[in-house]
């Protein structure tokens, strides 16, 4: 018998949830990604020059181009090949507004565990194994939580040391969330 993505609300939300707090334990209590980022040598300089330029909150590029043809001009070649070649996020001044963050990243999860149930809601019947579930839920969870943060390394820039980071770090998200939806699968009876 198929089982219904409304049969599957809880597992949505605790796995979801339980991926959350292996996000926190990754993040504050374990702390592999604090070396993920490097400080400029002169931080200052820096920061009261973008301060000063007057550029809003944004993504940038450095040199930008708007469009890609304007690689074959020699001025822009001549700026990638001085540098620094960047991209530069903006955010608002302040503080990071934590509580905003972290509940966007639990609706993060809870949505990828959504997507990761209706696959298999629409794959698997009630009287499928806990080896079934698991494997079919953890890939698909994968592919949610991982497989997108690769072309960050192809095309910005991101070490791929980082993405590695990433890697391990969707593949515990995964393990997570099916492991919960094999705890809470529904059995035909």
């Amino acid at each position: 018998m198929g089982v219904s993505i409304l049969e599957l609300w809880l597992a949505i939300l605790l796995s979801g949830l339980f991926a959350w707090i292996a996000s926190a334990i990754i993040h504050m209590v374990i702390k592999y990604h604090n070396t993920d980022y490097k400080r400029l040598n002169d931080e200052d300089a820096l920061s009261d020059s973008l301060s000063k330029s007057g550029d809003k909150v944004g993504l940038y590029t450095l040199p930008h181009c708007a469009d890609f043809n304007e690689m074959n001009d020699p001025a822009v070649q001549a700026r990638f090949k001085k540098g620094p070649v960047a991209i530069v996020t903006i955010f608002e001044n302040g503080l990071p507004p934590m509580g905003k963050l972290l509940s966007f990243q639990l609706l993060y999860f809870i949505v990828g565990s959504l997507f990761v149930g209706y696959i298999g809601s629409i794959s698997l019947t009630s009287a499928a194994s806990s080896l079934e579930i698991f494997q079919l839920l953890f890939v698909s969870g994968f592919i949610c939580y991982g497989w997108a943060s690769i072309p960050y390394s192809i095309w910005f820039g991101h070490p791929w040391s980082v993405t590695l980071k990433y890697l391990i770090d969707a593949s515990i998200y995964s393990a997570v969330t099916a492991a919960t939806f094999c705890w809470l699968w529904p059995v035909s009876v």
